[in-house]
């Protein structure tokens, strides 16, 4: 009896879906902790509008046997500190009535901001430098990770804040908002892709991860000393543990130095990708046309 009253405190009933969907908890979070987590409510609010796709779209995939949530299990939660969750491990049984199931295994962590860093130096303006950081990843098995910056969203789900501050402290610049350029976005403005409520981001790992990743380019001209200067600095805070070294690449190796990190791979891509279609130029025209006063 004792056992089937603890279940019964640990589970409650998500609504917002075809039906009431049973949440199974762990012991270390409660029903209002999981519900304000942002990044299950942006997973939650996704899945719920793609899921009425199935019937709003006459060429869906599922819209002959569409499928509906069953239930969520959490698994486990990571606490960052004692007041923000960090991670959030989940099964989403979804199934339709032809008895066939989707896979809902889900690692829940939010998302984050990722930043090419071209820098050109003043007497070669055409050359072309990139940052990138080396540091351990240990769920990579890697004590010297190479990749581009980036740094994790807050719960305002923008560059400003805890991923600009991040970024500032791996790399030592800060990069004033009105300064970026965003790449996903930018490629994404004229997507025929139906499934218009996804981030505009890139998603490194959609099969287990709900990150997702918008990049960002910041291009900035230095004196080569500057950039020099960057070769093997430390930072990152040691008291986190961060133990970060900056290194600067040719822009040409770039394709080849970062082909293990996704979304190093993705920005140089959307970079490349851009250019030849001039978009990149044609947002910088825009933007300087923007900042001139009207008389």
């Amino acid at each position: 009896m004792a056992r089937i009253l603890k279940k019964e405190q640990n589970t409650f009933y998500l609504e917002g879906f075809s039906e009431l969907v049973p949440v199974t908890l762990t012991p270390n979070i409660s029903k209002e902790q999981l519900l304000a987590f942002p990044a299950f409510k942006i997973w939650k609010s996704t899945l719920q509008e793609n899921l009425v796709l199935q019937d709003q779209q006459e060429n869906h995939t599922f819209r002959g046997a569409p499928f509906s949530l069953k239930s969520i299990t959490i698994q486990s939660v990571d606490w960052f500190g004692p007041t923000r969750i960090g991670f959030v491990k989940l099964v989403a049984k979804i199934t339709n009535e032809e008895g066939k199931e989707l896979p809902g295994i889900a690692f829940l962590r939010g998302g984050s901001v990722a930043i090419l860093m071209i820098l050109r130096p003043k007497d070669s303006r055409s050359e072309r430098l990139v940052v990138m950081t080396e540091q351990p990843r240990i769920p990579a098995g890697s004590l010297c990770f190479r990749e581009i910056p980036a740094g994790m969203l807050d719960d305002a789900k923008t560059f400003k804040g805890a991923a600009a501050s991040e970024i500032e402290e791996e790399t030592g610049f800060r990069l004033p908002s009105s300064e970026l350029i965003d790449l996903t976005w930018l490629a994404l403005k004229h997507s025929q892709i139906p499934e218009k409520n996804l981030q505009n981001a890139m998603y490194p790992s959609p099969g287990g991860s709900d990150e997702y990743i918008p990049i960002f380019l910041w291009e900035k001209e230095l004196d080569r000393q500057e950039i020099e200067d960057l070769r093997g600095k430390l930072t990152g805070k040691r008291m986190k543990g961060e133990m970060i070294t900056l290194r600067v690449c040719d822009y040409e190796d770039l394709w080849r130095e970062g082909a293990r990190d996704a979304k190093t791979l993705a920005a140089w891509a959307l970079y490349e990708g851009l250019n030849r279609a001039g978009i990149i130029q044609e947002e910088i025209v825009n933007r300087r046309k923007a900042r001139r006063p009207s008389f």
